[in-house]
């Protein structure tokens, strides 16, 4: 690309149908039935503007753009929430009730979903199709569904193009990490996809995409290869990140993995500390429909990464308490992060942060904990909590009340001892003296100011900065129970590799 750059910015692109046809015949689909745009938030824009009339459902948490589109054109968005308790997994029977219920006349279904990674078998999407077919559209998101390896033909490509009302959205822009050059397509009936591709630009394809369109042919098992390597990434990366205590890793068909931080945890918290601390940057989940800051989103990397990740996360939540993410106290005996740095920074300190000396400090008032430091980590209220008002503090937070003292006190004992030397009246003080002085024992400890509420954590309930909570989405659209009617199939199929996608799609099981 770099020799024909001079050539790609300086003359126009091919038309979109010129380009649409190239891409047709590498993917053996007819050209009538596809239409190609500027990434696929075009498509969804325009999808949106024609085809969508009154409300669209879509279980959250999802892409944004299928939430705020339609709300930015004034239709209506019937959230289904997807329930934690069930790994975020989407249960088509309930989903189509919820949509009978409600009255939708447009459903959309992410596969796998964005941002936890769910999946849903082939036969599972062909059995909602058909049992919503009186429905205006039914919208099926396939951007990621290239990584996925649960299934050797996972798309309903063909089966969209046989039904008035189905469209499938691919991106090639994610499948090839070529986020800035934006192009996707989508794939239905002639006369749908006609419709959307009668009212595009001319030249909505800029040179960039095109150029990488008519490449793909002479990388076709390049790109075979580096999708296995990103299953058996994803692999590795979740083995690796659900060692870490408290985090739990939810399964995911995509090159991401969607992670719940351990309880305390503030995501703004780690996302901050984990680019500037140490320049890796996660997605704090927060702003997003239907999750809350306690999730991060974390994109599939190599060993190599995953180690670094893996390490920072450690010293983030776990391995120092001065600004932690994880506020709790712990006795700093029998933690093991695994990472040398991180334990001897454990074992010089009470296992919280603070030095020896600052904690027994601590200790000589009664009640009180030692505040973290300003500006960092997640502030805990510094004086004991009193009953009654105000909300629950966390349990991780409820532990700095109570500071371990026995351990202090087994290592204050030989100081202790050192006081009746005092008594010899040739020497006012022994050697030692000078160190006795210096202890914060004997410093007047000033009252601590509470820490402002807007710095604190989200506790379980309560809305993240910028975005709901799943209960707040289920308060607004409580899902009904499982329709009788329509039963998710069992699943087919199991781990097997693609190979460059056919006219489906997808690639034949290698």
């Amino acid at each position: 690309m770099a020799a024909r750059l001079k050539d790609i910015v300086t003359f126009y692109p091919s038309s979109a149908d010129t380009i649409t046809a190239e891409l047709c015949q590498l993917l053996q689909l007819p050209p009538q039935a596809v239409a190609m745009g500027n990434g696929s938030t075009e498509l969804i824009t325009w999808i949106d503007h024609l085809l969508v009339r009154e409300s669209l459902a879509i279980p959250v948490p999802t892409f944004g753009r299928w939430t705020d589109q339609p709300m930015e054109t004034g239709k209506r968005v019937d959230m289904f929430p997807l329930q934690e308790s069930n790994g975020f997994a989407l249960d088509l029977a309930q989903y189509a009730d919820f949509i009978r219920k409600r009255g939708t006349k447009v459903a959309v279904i992410c596969n796998p979903n964005n941002p936890d990674g769910g999946f849903l078998h082939k036969q599972q999407l062909v059995q909602f199709m058909d049992a919503m077919a009186d429905l205006d559209l039914i919208v099926i998101d396939e951007s990621f569904l290239e990584f996925a390896d649960a299934e050797a033909e996972p798309s309903v490509v063909q089966e969209a193009m046989l039904r008035p009302n189905v469209i499938v959205l691919r991106s090639l822009g994610k499948n090839f990490g070529l986020h800035g050059i934006r192009f996707g397509y989508m794939v239905a009936n002639p006369s749908l996809a006609g419709k959307v591709r009668s009212m595009l630009p001319k030249w909505n394809l800029n040179a960039f995409a095109e150029y990488v369109v008519f490449m793909l042919k002479e990388h076709g098992t390049e790109y075979a290869q580096s999708l296995l390597q990103v299953r058996r990434d994803r692999l590795e990366m979740a083995s690796q990140l659900s060692l870490l205590p408290g985090l739990t890793v939810y399964p995911s068909q995509g090159n991401f993995l969607f992670v719940r931080l351990p309880v305390g945890a503030e995501g703004t918290v780690v996302r901050d500390r984990m680019l500037t601390e140490h320049r890796i940057l996660v997605r704090e989940c927060g702003n997003k429909i239907g999750s809350s800051s306690r999730f991060l989103r974390l994109v599939v990397r190599p060993e190599v990464d995953v180690r670094r990740l893996v390490s920072a996360m450690e010293q983030v939540l776990y391995g120092t308490r001065r600004g932690a993410a994880v506020p709790e106290l712990s006795t700093g005996t029998s933690y093991s992060s695994g990472t040398a740095a991180v334990d001897r920074l454990v074992s010089e300190t009470n296992g919280a942060g603070m030095q020896l000396a600052q904690a027994v400090g601590a200790m000589s008032a009664p009640g009180l904990a030692a505040a973290p430091a300003a500006g960092v980590g997640m502030p805990l209220p510094v004086a004991a909590q009193q009953g009654g008002a105000g909300m629950p503090m966390p349990a991780a937070a409820m532990q700095m009340q109570q500071p371990q003292q026995q351990p202090m006190m087994a290592q204050m004992a030989p100081v202790a001892q050192m006081a009746p030397v005092t008594q010899m009246p040739q020497a006012p003080a022994p050697m030692q003296a000078p160190a006795m002085a210096q202890m914060p024992m004997q410093m007047q400890m000033p009252t601590p100011v509470p820490a402002p509420a807007p710095a604190g954590p989200t506790p379980p309930g309560v809305p993240a900065r910028g975005g709901l909570t799943a209960a707040q989405v289920r308060g607004m659209t409580a899902p009904a129970p499982p329709a009788p009617n329509l039963a998710p199939a069992p699943a087919t199929g199991w781990p097997n590799a693609q190979s460059w996608p056919n006219a489906a799609g997808m690639g034949q099981a290698g």
